[in-house]
């Protein structure tokens, strides 16, 4: 991730430094309306401040990039992404120096709009993790147009926030490993080097202990592959004053053929991403801690690979689990709700958690219904699905809360064991939030 500096020694004095030397590598950002009647000659007829369009100029001050704000009104996304925009429009112009002047942006959203100025401009410089001999090289961000009554301020949101970034951006890094470099024990191992300078408390179980404690859904999915299953817990418990204590629950499954329900050729290459929930929750808890929130959280992070192999799952096999109740596998391709099943039951027993938030990439029926910018989520407490709304509106994601009924959790009832990994009759989407919740005990 590259660096981002606020305040007058490391950002507007850098940035006059800069401009006087006129160095190569350095660009200020300008972030301008539609139809604005400011624009320097050198542009004018080749920018009209359309939404994220761009046009470099040279003035007396050096170099520029006008990038257009268009007309509509300016939310958190289309801020996030005007910044994300322009950073990468310099970057891959390969200028290492940018500075953005976002009085514009801050004049829309208030000093609160620094958060989402520092998120879309980190994230804008990030690549996917790549193999070659030469990789790019990082940016200096700086961050202009500040007044100096609402520094303090903006240098709090911008340190928290690089936190919060720096969390997405380690989930990021793990998606995108080849399944080859994140092994079960691999994922366990990056994730307690990455939260290891935080006051976070991480233990991991390797498959000898997960056998002695009886997870035996968990085991049961891994025991496919030659790579065995493990179990990582996150604490972080800095509120003494509250019995209240959250409970993380990250699918981790480094590689997902399906079993012997094998997926379908196409969708193979995304097989590696489907510890993203585990990731996501590793890089929550690590920005918390980073931040120094008051609050007490465990994570769970259950991890193995679903392959096939002589002692791979089948259809029609019954399955006990660390809550001690028996499970009948429908489908082999549903394994990520059985690995989640023992992860929760372990965060109530011995993580004495009030409240569960489990993270997955778990049924493909979401993304029919909802595609990849919308999250669908299951939730049976008012109270804490409020919060919950609350805390998507400040990131600027979107979710929608998806209703269930009695007869939905008919569909996963088993006539051979206590419940069924997979619906008879559809609503994949429910039914995989409510086998979950079957685990949690209220």
């Amino acid at each position: 991730m590259s660096d981002i500096f606020y305040g007058k020694e490391k950002g507007e004095g850098q940035m006059v430094k800069l401009a006087e030397q006129k160095e190569e590598g350095w660009v200020q950002v300008i972030f301008a309306p539609e139809e604005c009647k400011n624009l320097p000659q050198s542009v004018s007829g080749l920018f009209v401040g359309k939404y994220l369009e761009t046009a470099f100029c040279t003035e007396k001050e050096g170099r520029i990039l006008y990038v257009g704000m268009g007309k509509e009104p300016l939310d958190r996304i289309r801020i996030k992404e005007l910044c994300a925009k322009a950073v990468k429009t310099c970057t891959e112009k390969k200028l290492k120096e940018v500075a953005l002047e976002v009085s514009a942006l801050t004049d829309h959203g208030g000093i609160d709009a620094i958060r989402d100025i520092v998120e879309g401009a980190l994230l804008g410089t990030y690549g996917q993790i790549g193999f070659k001999k030469e990789q790019e090289e990082k940016s200096n961000l700086y961050l202009l147009g500040v007044s100096q009554e609402k520094s303090k301020e903006a240098q709090k949101l911008l340190e928290e926030t690089v936190a919060v970034t720096e969390g997405i951006v380690f989930a990021r890094n793990m998606v995108n490993l080849p399944g080859n470099h994140l092994r079960p024990a691999d994922f366990a191992e990056k994730i307690m080097d990455f939260v290891k300078d935080v006051p976070v408390e991480a233990v991991c179980y390797d498959a000898a202990q997960l056998k002695e404690m009886g997870m035996e859904a968990l085991l049961a999915v891994g025991q496919s592959s030659e790579f065995p299953p493990c179990m990582l817990v996150l604490h972080y418990k800095n509120d003494k004053d509250s019995q209240r204590v959250t409970g993380l629950v990250g699918k981790g499954v480094t590689c997902d053929t399906g079993g012997y329900c094998l997926k379908q050729a196409g969708s193979m290459m995304g097989i590696k991403g489907d510890m993203a929930g585990g990731a996501a929750v590793a890089g929550a808890v690590y920005a918390l801690a980073k931040c120094n929130v008051k609050t007490n959280v465990v994570a769970v992070i259950p991890m193995c690979e679903n392959r096939i192999s002589s002692g791979s799952l089948l259809p029609g096999d019954v399955i006990s689990s660390y809550s001690g109740k028996t499970i009948e596998i429908g489908n082999t391709d549903a394994e990520g709700r059985l690995i989640l099943a023992d992860a929760v039951s372990f965060a109530i027993k011995h993580g004495h958690v009030t409240e569960v938030l489990d993270i997955a990439t778990l049924t493909g029926a979401v993304v029919s219904l909802l595609g990849f910018s919308i999250g669908g989520v299951i939730c049976d407490k008012d109270d804490w699905f409020s919060e919950f709304a609350y805390a998507s509106e400040g990131s600027g994601e979107r979710y929608l809360r998806i209703p269930f009924y009695a007869e939905h959790e008919k569909m996963i009832e088993s006539e051979i064991a206590d419940i069924r990994n997979i619906s008879k009759g559809g609503c994949g989407t429910i039914t995989a939030g409510l086998f979950i919740r079957a685990f949690a005990e209220g």
